[in-house]
């Protein structure tokens, strides 16, 4: 390995080493012989396996390994990873993780956005492709994720949709054979879509008179008591089965209700209400009807109390009927002595002008 000094002046150095050549032009030979030591540097480290870079892996291959290895092995929702994935893949077909860019993750947000997908529909994939990035990270495969470089687009808060009492008649009345028994665990119990459908007959305990999820969202167990109107609808469903609600030809649970209870708001006449809103129904009504707010939280299996509040909205009907219980303390015909704390108010609203 030696340097040259060539006619121009230039110097170069010029090898070959097991059949790869090597050769540099430099202006000078100081630089030369510092370029010609750190070729040989770089010779030695790879040669001995120091400072030897990894082969790049295509998005494609890392996200099927990143569903397989972590979304399956870890989330309950790995289906909606899945789904996900399979518009990053297409978008990022054939580009290596390192050339995963924010401009070009912004690129596909606004694609997406043009095909007609909703703000929030966006922000998930966005997120599965952060958590998917950072596990490239983790396994060596990245130095930083590009994902956490592109903000989430502004969504909507939707509404969130009580029924009233005469509602959740109507919707039970209108729903098919089928669909009612999920509609009334639902309405009864505060479960989650999920957890309803997943339900298997060995979790349901009639003796003691509790359902056992053991698989949430939150990944910790609970159990619900079952009201005499779950009791009597479960008790009288076919047993002979593992799940309570099973799809007869796979034997596997139903995976979703959607047009069955799209079609049973229809009939009933009943708008702008979602399934996940019988959750929200049911744990308005418990607190409307005096249940305390640590049972709440308890069976709808929230890690806080701040969480059970998001799901606890106070209806028209229970805000008359609190004014009216305190308006009743203004009310000269009872019996019962007002306080004075109260007297006093009361006669300033009376004072002569």
């Amino acid at each position: 390995m030696k340097i040259i000094k060539r006619d121009d002046g230039k110097w170069v150095f010029d090898f070959t080493l097991r059949g790869k050549r090597h050769k540099r032009v430099i202006n000078s030979k100081a630089e030369a012989e510092e370029a010609l030591t750190a070729q040989k540097n770089d010779i030695y480290r790879e040669r001995y396996g120091f400072g030897r870079k990894k082969p790049e892996v295509l998005f494609e291959a890392h996200a099927d390994e990143f569903l397989e290895l972590y979304s399956k092995q870890n989330k309950r929702s790995w289906t909606r990873d899945e789904t996900s994935l399979n518009h990053l893949k297409e978008f990022f077909k054939g580009k290596r993780l390192s050339e995963i860019t924010p401009d070009l993750i912004e690129k596909y947000r606004l694609k997406r956005r043009a095909d007609g997908m909703k703000p929030a529909t966006v922000n998930r994939e966005r997120s599965c492709l952060v958590t998917c990035l950072q596990k490239a990270i983790e396994w060596e495969r990245l130095e930083k994720n590009p994902a956490l470089m592109v903000k989430k687009f502004r969504e909507a808060n939707a509404k969130e949709r009580i029924l009233t009492v005469d509602e959740m008649k109507r919707l039970l009345d209108a729903a098919s054979p089928e669909l009612r028994p999920v509609l009334v665990i639902g309405l009864n119990s505060a479960m989650r879509r999920g957890e309803i459908l997943g339900l298997r007959w060995k979790d349901v305990d009639f003796v003691k008179g509790f359902i056992l999820i053991g698989d949430s969202k939150s990944g910790k167990s609970r159990r619900i008591p079952m009201n005499a109107l779950v009791f009597e609808t479960l008790h009288e469903m076919n047993r002979k089965r593992e799940f309570v609600f099973e799809n007869p030809d796979t034997r596997t649970a139903v995976k979703d209700v959607k047009t069955a209870f799209k079609g049973a708001c229809r009939r009933a006449e009943i708008k702008g209400v979602r399934f996940h809103d019988l959750r929200h129904t049911a744990a308005s009504r418990m607190i409307e009807l005096g249940a305390d707010i640590v049972s709440v939280k308890e069976i709808l299996g929230h890690a806080s109390i701040q969480m059970t509040m998001r799901y606890c909205h106070p209806t028209d009907e229970s805000k008359r009927r609190a004014l009216a219980k305190l308006g009743e303390i203004f009310d000269e015909t009872r019996k019962a002595p007002v306080s004075a704390e109260i007297s006093r108010p009361v006669s300033y609203l009376k004072r002569d002008n």
